[in-house]
This record gives structure tokens, C-alpha cells and sequence, in this order.
């Protein structure tokens, strides 16, 4: 079984590849052959201890990265620059307009600082899960054991070139 490329014409059978170039499609053994090598390649590394090691160090990384990217700086930087950008970029007119605020804050009572303190925390959390939720999209995680696939499969691919067809 081959694969066809879009220079046979539309009538034609497909052409088996010959082992040293020249060919028109991609055989399916080789493609096979290739998965089921990373695939046996992914199995016998997913037993090292040290990849396993650096695979969960990665992980716990990624995450802390996420999270402190999602719900430190995000939230942080638009409670500054959305004051900053409303206040035509002078601080004094933030300022002149965020201490009535702090002032009203103070001389109010427990309730409503409580109600004003639980609407901030709700808002940070919302501003970092939503970032988060993108971060995780935006930045998938690269995971150690497919790293070291990749650079086997390219060693690989090397020593085995003889026997593959010829990339087009």
C-alpha cells in the first residue's frame, strides 16, 4: 500500500518507492515502521528512573510557571495598568483618584471591607483562572520523554536511511 503525491496524475496507479529516492509515494511500511520503532523507543524509556525523575520535575515546573504567570503577574499588572491607562498615564491622577477610594475603605465598616476584600479576591481569581486556562492552550507541555524520542527517531532515521525513501 502507497500513498499517492499530487504529481501522479489522477488515472494513474500509484508507483512502489525505490529504497534509493526517486519515488512518487510513501510506503506505509516505512511510515509503520517509524511509529512502531518511537513507540517501542517511548515504552523502554518510560522505565529510566532518571528520565522519570526529570519527567516530573518538568512537570511540577511547567505548572508552578503556569500558575505563578496566570495568577501573579496578570492579575497584578491589570490592577495597575487599568488605573494607570483610566488616569490618561499620570500618576498623579491616579493617585488623586485612587486615595478618596483607600480613605472610603478605611472609614468603612467590617462588612463592607469584608464585602470589597471577598470581590478583589473573587476578581483575582477569575483574572488568573482565566489566564490560566489560556496559558495551558497557548503553552502546552513539552515533556522530556517525547524530547528524547525526537532526538532517537533523528539517530534513527540516520542509520536507517537507507531503507527510507528519500524526503520531498
Amino acid at each position: 500500500m502507497s500513498i499517492s503525491t499530487p504529481e501522479e496524475p489522477s488515472g494513474s496507479a500509484p508507483q512502489p518507492a525505490s529504497p534509493k529516492g526517486g519515488h512518487k509515494g510513501l510506503q506505509a511500511p516505512e511510515v509503520a515502521a517509524y511509529w512502531a520503532e518511537r513507540r517501542r523507543y517511548l515504552e523502554k524509556i518510560r522505565k529510566v528512573p532518571e528520565v522519570r525523575q526529570r519527567f516530573w520535575r518538568a512537570v511540577g515546573i511547567y505548572l508552578l510557571r503556569r500558575v505563578l504567570w496566570s495568577f501573579g503577574f496578570f492579575p497584578v499588572f491589570i490592577a495597575f495598568w487599568l488605573p494607570f491607562v483610566l488616569s490618561s498615564f499620570n500618576p498623579v491622577v491616579m493617585a488623586t483618584d485612587l486615595i478618596p477610594l483607600l480613605q472610603s475603605f478605611v472609614q468603612a465598616n467590617p462588612q463592607e471591607q469584608a464585602t470589597t476584600l471577598s470581590t478583589l479576591a473573587i476578581a483575582w481569581a477569575s483574572i488568573g483562572f482565566f489566564f490560566l486556562v489560556f496559558d495551558f492552550v497557548l503553552t502546552p507541555f513539552k515533556s522530556p520523554y517525547e524530547y528524547e524520542a525526537d532526538v532517537y527517531m533523528r539517530s534513527w532515521e540516520q542509520l536507517n536511511h537507507d531503507q527510507l525513501p528519500d524526503k520531498v
